[in-house]
């Protein structure tokens, strides 16, 4: 059984600490999933080469070229590795760009793993404030474990990087068992193809302000 996980990364940088760890990430979630008899078929796209196309595709509504390719793998992943680069306490402007090219549904049930690097561990809370509850309003099914890599903990020694390994391999066994589903390899679970149908908005078709007088008057407004 084979999957398919894309690898969404918005360093600017190259190279960028960002794109280290959606690689290390990639690399883990195979791991942990071969352990469980799945297959992964890895593929990372780097937004900072499709700047340009998705400012267009702001202004037009209509992603093209290569970001049309890119859309459509995403929207056809079993999951999605997210790694942003903080920028004013929250996720980078071209990360959230992206993703507000998708179609709102692109992204229903799949299993999404969320990373950020910073330079310092403070912003760590940019996983559970900004980048949990937009992928949450997208219908994703978001891993508990998200993953933040703070400067510290590149370089600084045996210890700091063997805890961000140790993150790293959590969320990545996390998001592994997802796409296995519940029976293993092969079987359903939410990291197959045949995704859960996202939840009616019940504020899509609000009731007219003037029909909800006429229902509490009992008169004819």
């Amino acid at each position: 059984m084979s999957r398919r996980l894309v690898a969404v990364t918005a360093g600017l940088s190259q190279p960028s600490s960002t794109r280290l760890v959606a690689d290390r990430l990639g690399s883990s979630v195979v791991r942990a999933a071969g352990e469980r008899g799945v297959d992964i078929d890895v593929q990372v796209v780097e937004l900072r080469d499709l700047a340009h196309d998705i400012a267009n595709a702001l202004v037009t509504g209509f992603p093209a070229g290569d970001l049309r390719a890119v859309v459509d793998a995403v929207a056809a992943a079993d999951a999605v590795v997210a790694v942003t680069p903080v920028f004013t306490a929250s996720y980078s402007g071209l990360f959230k760009s992206f993703f507000d090219v998708l179609d709102p549904d692109a992204l229903a049930g799949t299993p999404v793993l969320v990373a950020a690097t910073g330079g310092t561990a403070r912003h760590s809370l940019v996983l559970d404030h900004a980048m949990r509850p937009m992928f949450t309003y997208l219908h994703a099914v978001v891993v508990p474990t998200g993953v933040f890599a703070a400067a510290e903990d590149w370089g600084a020694g045996d210890g700091a990087d063997r805890a961000l390994a140790e993150r790293i391999d959590r969320a990545a066994g996390e998001l592994a068992a997802l796409l296995a589903g519940p029976g293993g390899a092969g079987s359903g679970g939410a990291g197959s193809r045949e995704r859960r149908a996202p939840a009616p908005d019940p504020y899509q078709e609000p009731t007219a302000f003037v029909d909800l007088l006429r229902e509490h008057s009992g008169q004819q407004v």
